[in-house]
């Protein structure tokens, strides 16, 4: 990492870091169910843009039997007992943006021909920034842009769940709903980063697959980014 002499320390490109994501289990702060080993592409005070290749072994949450969450119906999705396994990334590489302080990310999703599909904004907690990566909270709501600049709502269900068993309450739900509005408000206005041709960019071939570290949960001191 680089300092800036303001306190935020940046990385280089090439630089592997992990994008981390908190359950919402009761308490102060979650454990981490999501874990995916990325690589930086950019790091200022503006954006901080990573790279999860295809084949990046990733944790994620499943059921206690083993079954994706998905598979659970919407009535039990978030009451039904769960763990975490290692899995990989068997899609396409997932590009993600980031710009500090906001309460979303961007991901520019493409198929395996380079062939531009869409940008999914992930709503979410501002992430918080520590020595070997960042870490945020997701919140449920999300909203998929495509390349004609159209867009929609994405799981408006499972975020009117979430509400209905208690994992977010009526004020931090408002909040969220104002965040999507905001998104959608940079969205209209083509904005950055979606006005800053990244559907064009192609990770350096020489990069390597991150990997997992087996201490991928450690917490550790944080800074706001």
């Amino acid at each position: 990492m680089t300092g800036t002499g303001g306190g935020i320390r940046h990385w280089a490109p090439g630089d592997q870091i992990l994008w981390r994501y908190r359950d919402h289990a009761p308490g102060p702060q979650g454990h981490f169910h999501i874990c995916r080993p990325v690589t930086v592409v950019q790091d200022t005070d503006e954006i901080l843009a990573v790279w999860m290749a295809p084949g990046t072994q990733c944790v994620r949450p499943v059921l206690a039997d083993g079954r994706p969450v998905y598979r659970e119906p919407l009535a039990t999705r978030y009451t039904a007992a769960r763990t975490t396994e290692r899995s990989r990334w068997f899609g396409s590489g997932v590009l993600k943006l980031a710009r500090p302080g906001e309460p979303w990310s961007v991901w520019l999703f493409w198929d395996r021909d380079w062939h531009f599909k869409n940008w999914y904004v992930n709503l979410e907690e501002p992430r918080l920034r520590w020595s070997g990566g960042i870490d945020s909270a997701d919140h449920f709501l999300d909203i998929s842009v495509h390349p004609d600049r159209s867009w929609r709502w994405l799981d408006e269900d499972e975020f009117a769940e979430a509400q209905r068993v208690g994992l977010m309450g009526a004020e931090q739900a408002a909040r969220v709903r104002e965040a999507g509005r905001a998104a959608v408000g940079v969205i209209k206005a083509w904005g950055r980063p979606f006005s800053d041709g990244w559907e064009a960019w192609r990770p350096n071939p020489r990069w390597p697959v991150p990997a997992l570290p087996a201490d991928w949960d450690r917490t550790p001191a944080h800074m706001r980014s």
